[in-house]
């Protein structure tokens, strides 16, 4: 593509909600988020780098200041799917994945050892972020992801949560990505918020790189989980109206990576959203909103029915 073809990206997202607003979504092609020229979104760290999903988070307001001994209780089994019922996804399952775990800060020794996602070391799992306010990401992603449930079982869809705030901590991100190819799941998307310096606002969503190292082959997802990740995208815009991210993906909404477990270990198409900016205060203010959270898994919901429908 032409180069100058990739600065016509972001005016041409705000024309597709435009039009979007006067004729509605066509029923033929659901929306998309474009790429950006040359394919997918680079990977290189923003200018402002922030804490990501499986990157220890300095920013969470409830994390342990002297980390406990190692939990010898075992956390439990994941969440048993919930069976859709008569709808247009009856047959589909959907693995829902809420980033993180309200009670992660207690079992700091158990989230930190490492883990292996193919092509190095990642720690198990994460606390998270949090707005200045104190509401942490955990809390966020569990409530967005029952609000998602709930939405895709009314469609008719079987639905598997990987931790329902049913347990200690955790999943690792192993064992997240295993939730997922066990189920078998017809799509997987795992609900996160960022946690970047003030001013950096706006969402995207993580698609996985090609990765093909020890237990990790994303070669066969990497084609359906980006089309997944694109009507993610222009649904959550259109739904939610905030803005893709001014700081990842350079205006596509969209961010390729290679460094997450629960991608690299994911088979099934799968891919990582990320709502909006905690640490910004005009995001904040969406992100602690019940009414905005509904909208939030309304717009995740809607890229899901498009892209299981195709």
């Amino acid at each position: 593509m032409l180069v100058t073809v990739a600065a016509l990206v972001p005016t041409a997202l705000a024309a597709w909600v435009l039009w979007q607003v006067v004729h509605g979504p066509a029923e033929s092609e659901p929306p998309k988020v474009l790429p950006a020229a040359g394919g997918p979104a680079s990977t290189s760290a923003p200018a402002s780098p922030s804490p990501k999903a499986e990157s220890p988070s300095s920013a969470s307001a409830s994390a342990s200041t002297s980390p406990p001994a190692p939990s010898k209780t075992a956390p439990k089994k994941p969440t048993a799917p919930a069976a859709g019922g008569s709808g247009p996804l009856r047959g589909k399952v959907v693995v829902i994945d809420p980033g993180h775990n309200p009670g992660n800060f207690r079992h700091t020794a158990d989230i930190n050892r490492s883990v292996n996602v193919g092509n190095g070391s990642k720690e198990c799992d994460t606390t998270g972020t949090s707005t200045n306010g104190g509401y942490t990401e955990a809390q966020f992603t569990l409530d967005v992801a029952r609000r998602l449930r709930t939405i895709l079982q009314q469609q008719g869809a079987t639905v598997q949560l990987t931790q329902n705030g049913d347990r200690a901590w955790g999943p690792c991100v192993t064992e997240r990505a295993a939730i997922g190819n066990r189920a078998h799941a017809d799509a997987v998307v795992s609900v996160h918020a960022d946690g970047s310096a003030a001013g950096n606002r706006g969402f995207h969503v993580i698609l996985p790189a090609s990765v093909q190292a020890g237990a990790a082959d994303t070669r066969a997802i990497v084609g359906p989980s980006r089309d997944l990740g694109e009507r993610i995208a222009g649904n959550f815009l259109k739904v939610t109206g905030e803005p893709p991210s001014n700081y990842i993906g350079k205006g596509t909404a969209l961010d390729t990576r290679s460094d997450l477990g629960g991608l690299n270990l994911s088979t099934v198409p799968k891919v990582f959203i990320e709502c909006g900016n905690m640490r910004d205060a005009q995001d904040a203010g969406r992100l602690t909103s019940g009414a905005w959270r509904q909208k939030a898994a309304q717009g995740i919901s809607e890229g899901i029915v498009s892209f299981l429908r195709g």
